[in-house]
């Protein structure tokens, strides 16, 4: 198996993890160097010309949210005026990673100790990915997992708990399974698509 080396440039520890549990099973041994990630999406956006000539050495994978954007096309060219270096894949999730989660979903409703099988049909249509996960979390039967996700405000709202990353970052590497999420998911499945051209040109090279 080939190996290819790759920088990260993520909005938080979540994102982290699900590039890392996508890249440990591709076909190619991914060896990634540096991760950049300084909580939320301005940094990203800032650095991202300097992260597309990085690629020019070696490939660079960003992914951001969408949020509350219109398109993921019309933040990449908001993002990087310049032309895109073939290295520098710069990915959107739609509208948020928290929707490539529920994309997986039976396998998360078991992490969750659901009494009901879960079915979730296009998780990137749902307004607010996050706030779905979190009513999940919160009526799951195990108490420990429910206060590690999801914390009540003063106002009785559900906000992401102590451990949100963490305990997530359990399912992902356990549980979570990208190819199940993506047949839900279109913004995962073409970044499946973008690693794979670039896992195309690694092979091809002697």
């Amino acid at each position: 198996m080939k190996s290819l080396s790759i920088h990260l440039a993520v909005e938080d520890d979540l994102s982290e993890w699900v590039l890392r549990r996508i890249l440990r099973d591709r076909p190619v041994d991914y060896e990634v160097a540096a991760v950049f990630k300084k909580s939320g999406f301005g940094y990203l956006k800032k650095m991202t010309p300097a992260f597309n000539n990085m690629a020019q050495r070696c490939p660079v994978l960003l992914l951001t949210d969408l949020d509350t954007g219109p398109c993921a096309p019309e933040l990449i060219g908001a993002w990087l005026a310049h032309p895109r270096h073939p290295d520098f894949l710069l990915r959107v999730a739609v509208r948020e990673v928290e929707a490539w989660i529920l994309g997986s979903d039976q396998e998360l409703g078991r992490f969750l100790g659901l009494r009901r099988v879960l079915s979730i049909g296009s998780p990137e249509n749902l307004p607010d990915p996050k706030a779905e996960l979190l009513k999940l979390a919160a009526s799951s039967p195990r108490r420990q997992l429910r206060e590690a996700i999801t914390r009540s405000s003063n106002g009785g709202n559900l906000r992401q708990g102590p451990a949100y990353n963490s305990t997530l970052a359990a399912f992902v590497n356990q549980q979570w399974s990208p190819e199940v999420a993506s047949s839900k998911c279109p913004s995962l499945r073409r970044m499946l698509a973008a690693l794979a051209l670039l896992e195309e040109k690694t092979e091809r090279c002697p």
